[in-house]
């Protein structure tokens, strides 16, 4: 099957897979964005194992998925970062028809640190997150206070105890953040597959547009 996705590869920042929706239906228009960081397991050369899970997965099996979709791949060994993130995505806003105040970050597991990390540095890019099964250093919370966050996490989950995004939520709860946080009951670290295919988390990202930043 012809992929929907095209390689892109970078000199200064993470390759990424790319998925752009039809344009002959909004020829016009900036359209809506979703970052996506893969887990451990899909780090590498080949962009194609990016497609092994969660959002890149769907939009080859759905080619009229609304948003445009970005997912970069991590090197071996190596952690989501935030500085080459940030360049990956200041060249994707200059490269392609991007509203910027519509760009929603998401990820799994390494991925889903990576989210928290990413939008706990940088708030002002995003307009909501969505971190599955991560976690980041709950001290740097509040700096989503303003943030719509919906975080998941499986309450059987053996590889990344569930208190990593328990820790996260309970401080934005604790400074009255904008945050959901769904616990699947019998999910072990998989929390993704079932996440990924809620139409509510789409609609819930469309809901949500960039804040002004007070200066």
């Amino acid at each position: 099957m012809h992929s929907r996705q095209q390689q892109v590869n970078c000199t200064d920042t993470y390759n990424y897979l790319l998925f752009l929706p039809d344009r002959q239906k909004t020829p016009e228009q900036l359209i809506p964005t979703i970052i996506f960081l893969h887990g451990a397991a899909e780090r590498g050369f080949n962009l194609e194992n990016v497609k092994r899970q969660g959002i890149p997965q769907i939009v080859e099996e759905h080619p009229n998925f609304p948003f445009i979709v970005i997912s970069p791949q991590c090197l071996p060994g190596q952690y989501w970062s935030v500085p080459p993130l940030s360049i990956l995505l200041d060249q994707a806003i200059a490269s392609y028809p991007i509203d910027g105040d519509r760009i929603y970050l998401t990820g799994l597991s390494m991925g889903g640190y990576g989210t928290w990390r990413w939008a706990t540095t940088e708030p002002q890019r995003f307009a909501a997150i969505a971190p599955v099964c991560g976690g980041d250093n709950p001290l740097k919370a509040r700096n989503l206070k303003n943030l719509p966050v919906w975080a998941f996490h499986g309450a059987q989950d053996h590889v990344v105890p569930l208190r990593e995004s328990g820790n996260m939520v309970s401080v934005l709860q604790a400074c009255g953040g904008n945050v959901k946080f769904t616990v699947y009951p019998e999910a072990d670290h998989d929390s993704w597959t079932q996440t990924y295919n809620n139409p509510e988390l789409y609609e819930w990202f469309l809901q949500h547009r960039r804040q002004p930043t007070v200066a």
